[in-house]
């Protein structure tokens, strides 16, 4: 009976109450751990709201871990992803169908210094040519993905979050060479 207790807390890595991240959808609330009966198996299943989507999806808890959901960054994670904000934007000189995928993926990959690099790419100062409008939708989804995880991590509202990531952004576009930089591809090209 106690190895049986001892399996089943190992087995489940995230608890009630617990904000985790699930890659397409960002920060959400694991509410109950419950058991189904789906297609004749017995399955644990994490339930995760996510407010800001009126969503509630249900995780099995032996798959959590292979669709990419994870725990919270540390502190020390989402001070290096507002670093990674004060950090030349690197464009890459490919189509944009292109770019807009890698963007997407990224965005969606769950990594918190991933989703900082698509945000530190697509801002925009007023004093900047306008985006187009799928470069705001990704820039939007991107912003919105982050400061929900940095609003979870150092525990206050996701509207400050934004504030001081566009904060961030509008000091070191200030401080920074207007050029963006190259990719490494193209400076083999060009060599």
């Amino acid at each position: 009976m106690a190895g049986q207790k001892k399996t089943t807390a190992k087995k489940l890595k995230f608890k009630t109450n617990e904000f985790v991240v699930y890659p397409t959808h960002g920060v959400g609330k694991i509410v109950d751990i419950e058991e189904q009966e789906i297609a004749g198996a017995r399955l644990e299943l994490y339930v995760i709201d996510f407010d800001k989507e009126k969503m509630r999806l249900r995780v099995p808890t032996n798959k959590s871990e292979s669709v990419g959901m994870r725990k919270l960054s540390d502190k020390v994670l989402a001070e290096q992803a507002l670093k990674v904000l004060k950090g030349r934007a690197r464009v890459k000189r490919t189509m944009w169908s292109r770019r807009a995928q890698e963007y997407e993926a990224k965005i969606n990959s769950g990594d918190l210094i991933a989703v900082a690099e698509v945000v530190r790419d697509l801002f925009r100062t007023d004093r900047q040519p306008e985006q187009s409008y799928s470069e705001r939708q990704l820039y939007e989804a991107a912003l919105d993905r982050m400061a929900r995880e940095i609003a979870a991590v150092k525990k206050y509202d996701e509207a400050a979050a934004i504030s001081e990531i566009e904060s961030i952004m509008e000091n070191s576009v200030s401080r920074a060479v207007k050029e963006p930089e190259t990719d490494d591809e193209d400076a083999e090209k060009a060599a």
